[in-house]
């Protein structure tokens, strides 16, 4: 009775440790460090000692420059009249061979849309006229634009290659210096007499001469130049009247 009892109780300890192996061995593969807690050893990172002052944090990030966040230098950039389109050489160059008549036009400078110095003399002509007591920006502007216009339709109709607005506005903008003259006259002088007369008709000879023989040059129309300047005096010839009456 001893013997069987001693085999029952090692048989029974052996079947219970058997059992309890057998239940834990399926999780015994999964080993949880205790000091990296649930995340994997590959994903830790090993901390640095802080080496800098307290109030004095390193700097951890260095700014781009303006010249390598714009990727160039603004020293090869042009200059701003440049990018504008304005040439003083050009303006004074087209200045001259309006101011003298029998002087070569040049065409590769006159057939380019310029509008500064147009601009200058239709506000010169304008407050010559206002030194007068004519107060005519309106009139001056309305005319201009018309008159560009015509003349812009009707070049373009002669010529064989063309010519574009701003062109065209250009040249008659600058013709009208001569005209400045006119109503610069006007405010010291009367221009209703035959003096004044005689005066407006060679000013506006003057105008309508210089624009036809730019058109002409740019155009390359030559033996038209009386055609295109007809129309270039009816268009001065109503500046005229302004700057008379």
């Amino acid at each position: 009775h001893c013997v069987t009892h001693v085999l029952s109780k090692d048989f029974y300890e052996y079947f219970y440790s058997s059992q309890v192996g057998a239940i834990s061995r399926p999780y015994g593969g999964y080993e949880y460090p205790q000091q990296a807690g649930f995340v994997p050893p590959d994903m830790m990172q090993q901390q640095q000692p802080y080496t800098g002052q307290i109030y004095q944090p390193t700097q951890g990030y260095t700014p781009a420059s303006a010249q390598s966040f714009y990727g160039s230098n603004f020293e090869d950039e042009p200059p701003l009249l440049e990018e504008l389109g304005i040439n003083f050489d050009h303006i004074w160059q087209k200045t001259l061979t309006v101011l003298h008549p029998l002087k070569v036009a040049d065409g590769t400078i006159m057939n380019e849309t310029d509008l500064a110095g147009p601009m200058v003399f239709c506000l010169a002509f304008g407050a010559t006229l206002l030194l007068a007591g004519k107060i005519q920006f309106g009139y001056v502007y309305g005319i201009s634009a018309i008159g560009c216009l015509g003349m812009f339709c009707l070049l373009n109709l002669m010529s064989i290659t063309g010519v574009s607005f701003g062109c065209v506005a250009s040249v008659l903008g600058y013709c009208l210096l001569p005209m400045i003259l006119l109503s610069s006259f006007a405010i010291v002088f009367s221009l209703q007499g035959m003096m004044g007369i005689i005066l407006t008709a060679g000013i506006i000879g003057w105008c309508s001469f210089s624009a036809s023989k730019i058109f002409i040059s740019a155009l390359a129309m030559e033996g038209q130049q009386l055609l295109v300047a007809y129309p270039c005096a009816l268009l001065y010839g109503v500046f005229a009247l302004i700057s008379v009456f």
